[in-house]
């Protein structure tokens, strides 16, 4: 039996016990109210990434009203910051912080290690009885692909399936210098461009990035941002470390170049956000996923345009297919109310709506049935709209066309699979290896993927430190593991 059937069996035969004493004395009606399974309100605590917006808790007013009217919920809302979330995360979980609903995904607080940690509660039973309409509405191959070991944690939001990098540009400087982008694809390809904001615009910051930035390489990673991946047009699966790779040196020795150009800013390493520099417009390119109109989006959310070309092919990873997932905390006091709120924020359109984009004639408008444009306010509420469910349901920009959600399903189809989709280390046997290899990244790994420091001078030093951490044990582990996944799987 999982650790989640016991549970619920050993609360409800409390639960059974304590209303049978209560209803000998005449009060179970009131046992039940006060236990939060009759009619009073239960309150979700929903922790969510992104930089905390001044409005949100006006905006969770409103859609507590909602909530309250149609499954009995309130819901909280609680940022918190990029670079700040998976350390927050770990802390709230180790404390037993109350929580209901948690975002995760492969790249922030990683979903498959803390699934499998018992951060998050099992949804095998809960899915099919609180969340039929759910299933029948999200992609399957989400639900499937975000499986940990067999089993669900999690309901993917439902959006773009492959993942596909880009560069992004502030087109209003593009405009300006008349800079073609028609020829750009590497990251070399930027040095021209670059060159010519940073002689011209000493109040602009080139190359926008944070602390979570990595020059992209052909590869998967087999834990997200740590040095273990195989080679996307791999014959030999084999696991390498990244950082001995010719593609990823190359890319660190373009960084570094870029850095000490002046291209990027020199507190880039330690910055948990550029949220201040779109909001600002003071940036002219950085490096993003995209989806089906994706510039739009951008563009209507920043209040300027921005144009994007892209960086790399569209392959579907478990970071694409993990890569925005709500979690029902394992702790959560009312599951089942968690889960029928994720329900309904995945299928109906109002709620959806209206947490992506706030409060109507406050934060945005209805231009038709189906199009809206922010307001003036909207800067106040600028969501992460990857992050918050099932994107299919959202109002369409203004100038988007009728068949954006078209664009969406044929995007997925052409996607190419990751030569190990589908494959989820289980890192147990060497977890204190992993421990002491994360210690190191969170050393060394943003100051060498942003150029900080020079890899000619510090590569090896750090590829020994991850060494002697014990990561070449960790990748003999993975690499068992992914031959095994390859002869059971053909």
């Amino acid at each position: 039996m999982s650790k989640s059937k016991k549970r619920y069996s050993l609360v409800i035969s409390l639960l059974m016990a304590f209303m049978s004493v209560l209803s000998a004395c005449g009060g179970s009606k009131e046992a039940s109210e006060s236990a939060g399974t009759g009619n009073d309100t239960v309150q979700l605590i929903w922790y969510t990434i992104g930089t905390p917006q001044k409005d949100v808790d006006k905006v969770m007013e409103e859609v507590s009203k909602y909530t309250k009217e149609k499954i009995n919920a309130t819901v909280t809302m609680k940022m918190v910051d990029w670079g700040d979330y998976s350390q927050k995360m770990q802390v709230n979980v180790a404390s037993g912080e109350p929580m209901d609903i948690i975002f995760t995904s492969a790249g922030g607080f990683d979903y498959v290690q803390n699934a499998r940690k018992g951060a998050f509660l099992e949804l095998d039973e809960l899915l099919p009885q609180y969340g039929q309409d759910l299933i029948k509405t999200i992609n399957p191959a989400f639900l499937s692909g975000s499986k940990v070991d067999g089993h669900n944690y999690g309901i993917p939001a439902n959006k773009e399936l492959p993942q596909q990098e880009v560069w992004r540009f502030n087109k209003t400087l593009l405009d300006k210098y008349k800079l073609d982008t028609s020829g750009v694809r590497t990251l070399d390809s930027l040095e021209p461009l670059l060159k010519t904001i940073k002689e011209n615009e000493p109040s602009v910051t080139p190359f926008a990035m944070d602390k979570n930035y990595v020059p992209y390489v052909p590869y998967d990673y087999v834990i997200q941002n740590l040095p273990m991946a195989v080679k996307l047009d791999t014959t030999d699966f084999k696991i390498v470390n990244i950082l001995e790779t010719p593609e990823m040196k190359e890319a660190l020795t373009t960084m570094n170049k870029y850095y000490k150009a002046g291209y990027i800013s020199s507190e880039a390493a330690t910055t948990g956000s550029t949220n201040d520099l779109t909001t600002s417009g003071n940036w002219f390119l950085d490096r993003a996923q995209t989806q089906p109109l994706a510039d739009n989006q951008w563009s209507a959310s920043y209040g300027y345009p921005v144009v994007s070309t892209p960086a790399s092919d569209a392959i579907i990873t478990n970071t694409s297919v993990q890569g925005s997932i709500m979690a029902i905390s394992a702790n959560s006091e009312y599951p089942e109310k968690a889960m029928e709120f994720l329900n309904l924020l995945n299928t109906d359109p109002v709620l959806r709506n209206m947490v992506d984009s706030g409060i109507e004639g406050t934060h945005y408008k209805k231009v038709n049935d189906t199009h809206m444009e922010n307001l003036p306010e909207s800067k106040n509420y600028d969501m992460p709209s990857y992050s918050l469910g099932n994107n299919m349901l959202l109002y369409l920009n203004s100038n988007d066309p009728d068949n954006k959600w078209e664009e969406f399903k044929k995007f997925n189809a052409e996607g190419v699979d990751s030569p190990i989709l589908s494959f989820n280390f289980d890192a147990s046997k060497v977890s204190a290896e992993l421990i002491a290899v994360q210690n190191v990244k969170e050393q060394y790994w943003a100051a060498l993927m942003t150029g900080t420091i020079d890899p000619a001078t510090n590569l090896d030093q750090v590829i020994e430190k991850f060494n002697q951490a014990g990561l070449e044990k960790v990748m003999a582990e993975a690499q068992s593991q992914l031959d095994a996944w390859r002869a059971e799987n053909k």
